[in-house]
């Protein structure tokens, strides 16, 4: 949601009042967006962080399945170390195309009634 554009206090336009904001964050509309945001964060933070602490555990408590040669020298603790750095860049190109698909429009939508009601 970046813009190039200045904020309202630098082009003379008013913020909305403080009432404003307070009547937008209890509106259904926002409660939708926080919603939308929530169940697709919230579900991939806990799997990421159970997939995480499984790797850790792993490592501490199962050393000769992790060492274990799958081919060559890479073992399978290679294998799952570098599939952490794989999911978090699939969750964070995942995360991007749900919120421009389904976040960014609404929270413009609000931005713009917000910014042009002031």
């Amino acid at each position: 949601m970046a813009t190039d554009a200045p904020p309202p206090a630098q082009t003379g336009a008013q913020l909305p009042s403080t009432e404003k904001f307070v009547e937008m964050q209890e509106s259904a509309e926002f409660g939708e967006l926080r919603s939308s945001h929530r169940s697709f964060a919230f579900p991939l933070t806990v799997g990421f962080i159970l997939w995480y602490l499984l790797y850790v555990l792993l490592s501490n408590y199962a050393g000769g399945f992790m060492g274990t040669k799958l081919f060559g020298n890479v073992n399978v603790a290679l294998v799952l170390g570098l599939a952490q750095f794989l999911t978090t860049f699939l969750i964070a190109w995942w995360y991007s195309r749900h919120a421009a698909a389904h976040l960014d429009p609404k929270a413009d939508a609000i931005k713009s009634r917000m910014e042009g009601g002031a």
